[in-house]
């Protein structure tokens, strides 16, 4: 199933967080014309590499067609115009100003194409104080809130192991010019829209939000344990830890039991979560009195067979190597030039029981250039050749 098939986008970004969200609208069937510099998008210099492919251009660009063109060149800028006048879409994160300054922000193009969906993605939006300061994922994780309830007991600060700020602003831009294309197929009207890194974030600190909008408390870092619920962590096994995830007191009762402590039902301390949470320290040790001499596997096997919610900890090789990741089709292999097949992740939703994912793998630099001028801009080969001769149209192959 292809929902976006039919769906142009020039797609204008670069590194992560804009790749990132035309790349899950590939996955979904839009044709996606990823219109790059000379030099090509930054993440084709950065590693790890594999045959001189960079990983993470690789993955984050898939199912793309590639055109590189000198938009410092007038003839560079028209090309890059006449192909956003035949789009449905356009994605951009330059900095902010930076698309209006060259002739490609919103308000020049919407000129030209009342009906296009033009979204911008940037580190804290087309306004306010911040807007011009540069940031990458790790900045946003400081300012949102999200490095201050993150870390130790006690310590310092931590970032996620993972850009977060970057793909959940790549997922919320998604979201968003899914949106607003339903708008337009009742309105006719395109829409502008402004997805911050920043905003994204800080929107989904639900926990946070809930500490300090309502009771009025800074969130405290905690470490592996839930800041509310208890037990609700990782404990210590023989061999490793076993995340033990308990929320009700249903649950909180079959964990008594299993543990051999069935006199902490009744007890007053233990009688909430709450309560629970406010005696952590004890109900920890005794929990790991009965985990400590357990391995992780017969901890999970024991804690599963409550039917209370346990894992492992597993690293990223295990997780892509389970039965589950293999049923649930996490990991598809494209075909790839030079690579000859790309172990790739698409989006990870079933439609009507398949995942829809890009037939191919990401472009060469200006791999399609030749073509995409051809057919969205109505060039000969001649208009092409002079394109290359002037140097507009950078490297790729000839027509």
């Amino acid at each position: 199933m292809k929902p976006l098939a039919g769906i142009k986008v020039l797609d204008l970004t670069r590194v992560l967080a804009g790749p990132y969200c035309t790349a899950l609208l590939a996955d979904l069937g839009a044709e996606i014309i990823k219109l790059e510099p000379p030099q090509g998008d930054d993440y084709r210099h950065i590693g790890p590499f594999r045959d001189g492919e960079s990983a993470l251009f690789t993955l984050t660009n898939r199912g793309k067609r590639s055109i590189a063109l000198n938009l410092k060149h007038p003839g560079g800028l028209g090309a890059a115009q006449k192909l956003a006048d035949g789009c449905d879409v356009v994605v951009e994160n330059f900095r902010p100003g930076v698309a209006d300054k060259i002739g490609l922000g919103a308000a020049a193009l919407r000129t030209r194409n009342p009906s296009l969906i033009y979204c911008s993605i940037s580190g804290f939006g087309q306004q306010g104080p911040f807007r011009d300061m540069p940031a990458y994922d790790l900045v946003v994780q400081a300012m949102s809130g999200l490095m201050a309830a993150t870390g130790e007991e006690g310590g310092d600060p931590l970032k996620t192991g993972e850009s977060v700020a970057d793909l959940n602003a790549g997922l919320f831009a998604s979201w968003a010019i899914m949106a607003a294309l339903v708008g337009r197929s009742s309105s006719g009207q395109g829409a502008t829209l402004d997805v911050a890194m920043y905003d994204v974030l800080f929107s989904m600190l639900v926990t946070s939000h809930a500490q300090y909008f309502y009771d009025g408390k800074i969130p405290d870092r905690v470490g592996n344990r839930h800041p509310l619920s208890t037990p609700f962590g990782c404990f210590r096994c023989r061999d490793g830890q076993v995340v033990i995830a308990v929320l009700t007191s249903v649950q909180f009762e079959r964990l008594a039991g299993l543990i051999g402590r069935p006199d902490l039902i009744g007890d007053p301390a233990y009688a909430s979560d709450d309560a629970r949470t406010e005696n952590e320290p004890a109900l920890r040790r005794m929990i790991e009195a009965w985990s400590a001499d357990l391995s992780v596997e017969t901890a999970v096997e024991q804690l599963a067979s409550a039917h209370l919610p346990a894992a492992p900890i597993w690293d990223i090789a295990q997780a892509a190597s389970s039965e589950q990741a293999g049923i649930r089709g996490l990991v598809k292999h494209l075909p790839h030039p030079v690579l000859g097949a790309a172990p790739t992740v698409g989006q990870p939703v079933l439609f009507d029981g398949a995942k829809p994912i890009s037939d191919g793998t990401a472009p060469g630099l200006n791999a399609d250039g030749a073509d995409i001028l051809a057919e969205l801009c109505g060039l000969s080969d001649e208009d092409i050749a002079q394109m290359r001769h002037e140097g507009t149209l950078v490297g790729g192959n000839p027509p």
